[in-house]
């Protein structure tokens, strides 16, 4: 008899959430299950971004085969982040071009590797959710999603499904937020100026709360937005998307 069930799926649940907004995690989850998949979230580590970014390739490299391990049994890898799915999807075969023994298996676990509403949209079909969120919203594209992975329409395409929502394009949407990992850090001005203009196109587009779906920018755009002292509000889009507001919002207190 046909194995009638959906496919199984290996949440990698990413850093920032795990750490910081573990609500992203759940609504992650719901999404998933809600479409017919069977969730599963094995004991992880870091994607190895921040390594391959800063130049370390042999850690990078190590914390890639690690990830692989656990991961590569499943039918899919579904993260709620462009930055950490582009991290696994496109430069793993990167890290591993040439050798004999990992080159095919980064290539096979790469395939696949999704963002979560891709997935959900474009791999699954997913037209509508269930939820319902009152407002006005914006959205910004994260530069890993849209650059590595062309994420754009399946965020918005979800979005519009659900009740009482009123997307409010954000001008500049692509633009960068600023954060960039450890470029915040290593260049706090030039971040902070960067991350000055994106609040300023989030104020002047008239939503009450802006959506995206990395938490590094969410943090970092949230952080300045309270700086600010701004009314918006920032949420990942997972949230949004399962109907799971009742946390407070990224960086208020509960």
């Amino acid at each position: 008899m046909a194995d009638v069930r959906g496919p199984r799926v290996g949440l990698f649940v990413t850093c920032l959430v795990d750490l910081f907004r573990p609500t992203v995690g759940f609504a992650a989850v719901k999404l998933l299950e809600d479409a017919g998949c069977r969730v599963e979230v094995p004991l992880q580590t870091c994607c190895g971004q921040p390594a391959f970014n800063s130049g370390d390739r042999a850690d990078a490299r190590a914390i890639a085969r690690q990830v692989i391990e656990t991961f590569e049994a499943f039918d899919y890898v579904v993260a709620p982040s462009g930055s950490c799915a582009g991290q696994m999807k496109v430069h793993y075969p990167e890290l591993f071009a040439g050798d004999p023994e990992w080159s095919a298996r980064a290539a096979a676990f790469s395939s696949k590797v999704f963002e979560l509403t891709s997935f959900l949209a474009d791999m699954l079909g997913v037209r509508d959710v269930t939820a319902h969120f009152d407002g006005h919203v914006t959205y910004h594209d994260a530069c890993s999603g849209l650059r590595d992975l062309q994420i754009r329409e399946a965020p918005r395409r979800l979005l519009r499904s659900v009740a009482g929502l009123t997307l409010a394009e954000l001008k500049d949407a692509d633009v960068c937020c600023g954060f960039g990992g450890t470029f915040c850090v290593k260049y706090a001005e030039v971040s902070n100026a960067i991350v000055g203009r994106k609040v300023a196109s989030v104020e002047a587009s008239g939503a009450g709360t802006l959506l995206a779906g990395d938490l590094g920018c969410l943090m970092n755009m949230a952080g300045k937005l309270k700086r600010q002292g701004s009314a918006v509000k920032s949420r990942h889009v997972a949230e949004v998307l399962a109907g799971m507001t009742d946390a407070p919002a990224i960086g208020e207190s509960g």
